[in-house]
């Protein structure tokens, strides 16, 4: 069962990363559109000094790696060279069958849309499988990740933060327009990741509540494995009126598909509610000294 699951989480990064290294060989990078990532920093970089896509992506996510591998430990970097290796072949591989100018027309009108649109959709779906194995595909994400958990910043805005200063790069070389689409890319983009991988919004983190008699074993997955912190909860059944353990976690969007795996293959018989958590503060997350007397607590 365990080797089924790795073999499926490897796939995922597989499939995943070629749907995203499409996405910005068809569309994104002939239409210069560079909306964050590192994907984004390898297009301002080959319309600026005429690097090679494929061998730019590979060369900033080889340090990235190496910090993301520090701070999240072995197993997550694993995971997260293999996408970042398998981004920059693909690339590689898209831009020797597609050519470098993508597949739309560039003279026509709409094709700035299109690209925005089609571009969007595709990373998301993409970047949503490989996070669907809970890894990535490399880049500035890791970057984002270290900032949330070191900052007072959520991931969210450690994202954006990063993200942004590639948008605004790219409004300086390629100009405004183009740097306002790069924003729809990266909306439509956020929207489908939501949706790939169980997330219903762009909350923050997921809280979780799960009853279930195994409790006890979930709870150790959690602190042990996933190393986030858990709470067991006497809860009663109102029907039957019988005392039931329930745990409650709060998980970082980009796990909850691995915490959903946990539990399914630990108790099946397992009741599982996953609520938005638009903020949260303590060891972990966002440290609680850091908080002003008016931080506004609905803040994403």
């Amino acid at each position: 069962m365990r080797n089924a699951r790795l073999f499926l989480d490897y796939l995922y990064i597989v499939i995943g990363s070629a749907i995203t290294a499409f996405s910005v060989v068809a569309f994104l990078n002939p239409a210069q559109l560079a909306p964050g990532g590192v994907s984004g920093i390898a297009t301002l970089l080959y319309y600026a000094a005429g690097w090679d896509l494929s061998t730019t992506i590979f060369a900033i996510n080889i340090p990235i790696f190496f910090i993301g591998t520090r701070f999240f430990g072995r197993q997550y970097g694993v995971k997260t060279l293999l996408g970042s290796v398998l981004l920059a072949v693909f690339t590689w591989l898209w831009t020797r069958m597609l050519g470098e100018s993508g597949v739309l027309d560039a003279s026509r009108e709409m094709t700035k849309w299109l690209s925005s649109l089609f571009g969007g959709v595709t990373s998301g779906i993409g970047i949503g499988i490989v996070m669907k194995s809970g890894s990535n595909t490399g880049g500035t994400d890791i970057i984002a990740q270290i900032m949330a958990r070191y900052t007072p910043l959520t991931l969210g805005t450690s994202l954006f933060a990063v993200d942004g200063v590639i948008i605004a790069a790219s409004a300086l070389l390629f100009g405004l327009e183009s740097a306002l689409y790069a924003i729809v890319v990266v909306y439509i983009m956020t929207a489908v990741i939501d949706k790939i991988v169980l997330s219903m919004g762009t909350a923050y983190a997921k809280t979780v509540f799960i009853i279930s008699d195994r409790a006890d074993e979930i709870g150790q997955y959690v602190t042990e494995r996933m190393d986030r912190g858990a709470t067991l909860i006497d809860a009663k059944g109102f029907y039957t009126k019988e005392s039931r353990p329930m745990l409650m976690t709060v998980i970082p969007n980009q796990n909850i598909a691995e915490l959903s795996r946990a539990v399914r293959s630990i108790d099946r018989k397992a009741f599982m509610i996953v609520n938005e958590t638009f903020h949260v503060v303590g060891e972990g997350y966002t440290p609680i000294e850091k908080l002003s007397e008016t931080s506004d607590v609905t803040q994403r």
